[in-house]
């Protein structure tokens, strides 16, 4: 097996949460997708503030690649078009449903594009607390792209720390002639139950962001 590939994009809102890990007693799997329908997602939000507003997130087209796992087809994507006839500029948001986690939890994800040189595709992934949906509440995990994303299906991870409900956010963006075309699948979210003792240290709303790429090869 070849070494794995690591990227962290983000930074602490405290640094007192470093020294502190969770003990954890258990987990429990929040969130499981795999997209075999996106227009009947359930839970799932999306938000197209594009400028001006095209195609929203839509099923895969297995035509330019494969799924992840699954039916060929059966994967999220987006493409330039997200803007109207791909003229303007694209911000594209596929937003999660309401996940309640108790502790240190892990989002994972595939991502990829089709590898068609003079692109550069970009995938920003966000988190907020609470239930709502306003764009201006989500901290960015991290980006993937701007020139360097992966041409086959790559896992990323995100980990944060948290307690009560909370959403994930996938943001497809950039200027429309610079975009072409990606896919995401696999979407999970596992969360931690930690010691009664780490509580108090969750309730005060510590938390460690990151983004992590694992890529996998044949």
């Amino acid at each position: 097996m070849k070494p794995v590939n690591s990227l962290f994009a983000a930074a602490a809102f405290s640094l007192a949460a470093l020294g502190a890990p969770a003990a954890q007693a258990q987990s429990t799997e929040v969130l499981n997708e795999g997209f075999g329908n996106v227009s009947g997602l359930s839970g799932w939000v999306q938000v197209n503030n594009s400028v001006p507003p095209g195609s929203a997130w839509f099923q895969g087209n297995a035509g330019l690649f494969t799924a992840q796992a699954g039916a060929a087809d059966s994967y999220a994507a987006a493409n330039y078009l997200g803007a109207a006839n791909g003229i303007g500029t694209v911000d594209n948001w596929l937003i999660t449903p309401v996940l309640n986690l108790t502790g240190e939890s892990v989002l994972s994800f595939y991502t990829r594009q089709t590898g068609d040189p003079g692109f550069s595709d970009r995938l920003e992934v966000l988190y907020s607390s609470g239930s709502g949906t306003d764009l201006s509440g989500f901290t960015s995990l991290g980006i993937i792209g701007a020139g360097d994303y992966p041409a086959d299906w790559s896992q990323y991870s995100a980990t944060v720390d948290a307690s009560g409900e909370g959403r994930f956010a996938f943001r497809y963006y950039g200027p429309a002639d610079t975009l072409n075309y990606v896919g995401l699948d696999t979407v999970s979210v596992v969360t931690a139950v930690p010691e009664p003792t780490t509580w108090a240290m969750l309730a005060a709303g510590l938390g460690l962001f990151g983004l992590r790429r694992r890529k996998f090869h044949a």
